[in-house]
């Protein structure tokens, strides 16, 4: 039997303490438990939640001592990681424990100095104050969840699910993790690099120049635009556009069209029930192999997984491809 110990920094989040007890009491192999999970906090007693209850959490740090995997869940605390908390999570990885977060847990992590160099992920809208305080950490923003070496740390809310559900398989094996979803009324593992599936704007526009040409552009979306296009519209050269372009939009003009070809795609995806091809040129990507190629750098999902997955549509659409 492995031991998890799960770590409830204040005031933690009763969702993310739930998720290895959900997940890892359900393994069995050859009919034994496969793990023993111990939740624990620097001062066993009350400790207060995100949802403004207190949980009773009966062990102290101690307990990470004989733990093969130390879990950070999340906390609505980003800064000021108890010391105690910071000495166990550097005494276990020194003797080469696994080391995991959940979502804002990650935080905990790289106090205790444990994500520099490291690649690391945490719940998006954190991720940049996780960048700013911690510049030493390699951050991987829009993923669902992180490896590197023994140190794992996952994004927010459900992924956290994925990160337990990848540790079981890498424990016991894919059928027994896929096993436990099955049980746990949740989707298999994905993978880690699978986006977070949030909004991902552009930095925000600083000038007004070119508002009218973005506005153009937006209406013409279908048609194949060049940076010729832009400029004769805009009624300057082409270097006098990009520069202006990147001044006011922090992207140069081929790179926002492209921004908006693709959240053009996705709206119509989830909106519409268009055949493939029809919502490449559509959106001004051409064709279905060229839209296919675009999301899945952006999402990780092919155009008919992001459909099924997103679809605002109630019934079943037709003209789906099926996902390869």
């Amino acid at each position: 039997m492995r031991r998890v110990a799960v770590v409830a920094p204040a005031p933690v989040s009763m969702f993310n303490l739930a998720i290895p007890e959900l997940l890892f009491d359900k393994v069995e192999v050859d009919g034994y438990p496969g793990y023993e999970v111990l939740i624990c906090a620097p001062e066993p007693g009350p400790v207060p939640t995100t949802g403004g209850l207190d949980l009773y959490v009966r062990h102290g740090l101690d307990v990470v001592r004989d733990a093969d995997t130390v879990l950070v869940a999340g906390t609505g605390a980003l800064y000021g990681a108890d010391p105690r908390t910071e000495a166990a999570l550097r005494a276990a990885a020194a003797a080469g424990k696994r080391i995991a977060s959940l979502c804002t847990g990650a935080f905990a992590l790289a106090q205790a100095g444990l994500l520099d160099g490291r690649r690391a992920t945490t719940y998006w809208q954190h991720a940049e104050e996780l960048r700013r305080r911690h510049p030493g950490v390699d951050l991987c923003g829009d993923v669902l969840y992180v490896q590197d070496g023994s140190v794992l740390t996952s994004s927010g809310y459900a992924a956290g699910i994925d990160l337990c559900l990848h540790i079981i398989r890498t424990d016991y094996g894919a059928a027994v993790a896929n096993e436990v979803a099955r049980l746990a009324l949740v989707a298999p593992v994905r993978p880690g690099g699978q986006t977070q599936f949030t909004q991902t704007p552009l930095p925000p526009e600083r000038g007004t120049a070119c508002a009218d040409t973005r506005g153009w552009a937006m209406r013409n979306l279908d048609k194949p635009l060049t940076l010729t296009d832009l400029a004769r519209h805009a009624g300057v050269s082409v270097r006098t556009l990009t520069r202006r372009f990147h001044a006011e939009s922090g992207v140069s003009p081929l790179q926002w069209l492209l921004h908006q070809r693709i959240e053009r795609a996705k709206e119509l995806l989830e909106t519409t029930a268009l055949p493939m091809d029809q919502v490449a040129r559509a959106c001004g990507l051409g064709t279905a192999d060229s839209l296919r190629g675009h999301l899945v750098r952006r999402t990780g999902l092919t155009p008919s997984a992001y459909r099924t997955q997103f679809s605002r549509l109630g019934t079943s659409l037709p003209g789906m491809e099926p996902a390869a």
